[in-house]
């Protein structure tokens, strides 16, 4: 087997310029690239906003009113914005697991297998580990959970860095082998006999369940992918391992010239991805659910994808926008009360976002009004 990067280059693993001379040197960011990066996502979500509106229009309900009600259940009052968060836990902490391969060149969107892997392990943990402190349980859970995880997503980097596998479609069929492993494990060998109409794990005991913090009815899992966030925000822009992954990203063969441990690096980034899945998985199982069962495939691993892509891979911005999105996969069940539309809906928003921010990837650097001029001080 061929190792080597000259190999993992040839497979395309990551993206290289012709020019190799030397590294890219990164200048200040000037204000025209920094009104670009904000301007064209947010041009792309009015546009996705009236194609969506159009969509209600001819299902028959008034767009004006399905967004008033969109918002109403997602910040309109204190309780609706704790399901806002409630849900806007694991996206945080999902989306990650797309951006950090992305910084690479790596198109990663194993997030459901991850995040359901690292659900699988939290259980394995906490319902069999029944006697250990509160304390300790907690944390050998989010360990067991992020191991899983990260190793979930680690293989899917590996495949393309020695084998040449396309990581999509790895990634992507990974996804089903991960919900096809839960399936058989809580319809099988941990399911437990209590669990009639709907199989399921046995429970984690109670005091070692993930509580709700002081005040609200939202688990501690909100502050694991706020803090997720700001470390990989941190790391990824003020610290010398992202610069290296950014070089890596940009400019494989600059990269190597320099002497980085492309593999190493590489695979420590997709390690690291996978364990932000994979303790989602964890905080669902230990703060929303109790147990593992079908209904840990929920979605916010897909939903996590659309993020990394909005918020352009910045931990900053996918703070905020897993924070709207979720908003608006809580709105689901008012749709249907009040406009009559399928819970599904909001999943259509969420599609047609994802297809519009996609095309608006190639407008960057279209524009004359971003474009550097010669007169510009930075």
């Amino acid at each position: 087997m061929n190792s080597s990067p000259e190999s993992a280059e040839a497979a395309g693993f990551l993206p290289a310029t012709a020019a190799v001379e030397a590294p890219a040197v990164e200048e200040p960011r000037d204000w025209r690239r920094l009104a670009e990066s904000i301007v064209i996502p947010m041009s792309a979500l009015l546009v996705a906003m009236a194609l969506f509106g159009g969509f209600c229009a001819l299902a028959g309900a008034s767009p004006i009113g399905v967004y008033e009600s969109i918002y109403t259940a997602a910040f309109g009052s204190w309780f609706s914005f704790q399901n806002t968060l409630i849900r806007a836990a694991p996206i945080m902490l999902c989306a990650l697991c797309t951006a950090l391969p992305l910084r690479l060149g790596l198109l990663i969107i194993g997030n459901e297998g991850a995040l359901v892997m690292g659900g699988l392990g939290t259980v394995l943990v906490g319902a069999w580990w029944t006697s250990a402190p509160p304390w300790l349980a907690l944390v050998t859970m989010a360990v067991a959970g992020m191991a899983a995880g990260g190793a979930w997503v680690m293989a899917m980097g590996a495949m393309k860095l020695y084998r040449g596998v396309s990581e999509v479609i790895a990634s992507l069929l990974m996804n089903y082998i991960a919900i096809a492993i839960l399936n058989h494990l809580v319809n099988g060998p941990i399911r437990d006999p209590a669990s009639l109409n709907k199989p399921s794990s046995y429970p984690i005991p109670d005091a070692n369940l993930l509580g709700d913090i002081p005040g609200s009815r939202v688990h501690y899992g909100l502050l694991f992918g706020v803090l997720a966030c700001l470390i990989v925000w941190f790391v990824m822009e003020h610290t010398v391992f992202g610069f290296k992954v950014r070089t890596i990203g940009g400019n494989l063969r600059a990269a190597r010239i320099v002497g980085l441990s492309v593999g190493k690096i590489s695979l420590v980034t997709c390690f690291l991805a996978g364990a932000a899945a994979g303790l989602a998985g964890m905080a669902e199982v230990a703060g929303v659910q109790g147990r593992a069962n079908e209904s840990l495939a929920a979605g916010y691993g897909y939903a996590g994808i659309l993020v990394a892509f909005v918020a352009r891979q910045n931990g900053l911005g996918i703070l905020f926008v897993s924070i709207i999105l979720g908003g608006i996969l809580a709105s689901g069940g008012i749709l249907q009360r009040a406009h009559h539309l399928s819970d599904a809906t909001v999943l259509v928003f969420e599609g047609i976002v994802f297809l519009v921010i996609l095309f608006s990837d190639s407008l960057y650097g279209r524009f004359k009004v971003f474009q550097e001029r010669g007169g510009d001080v930075h």
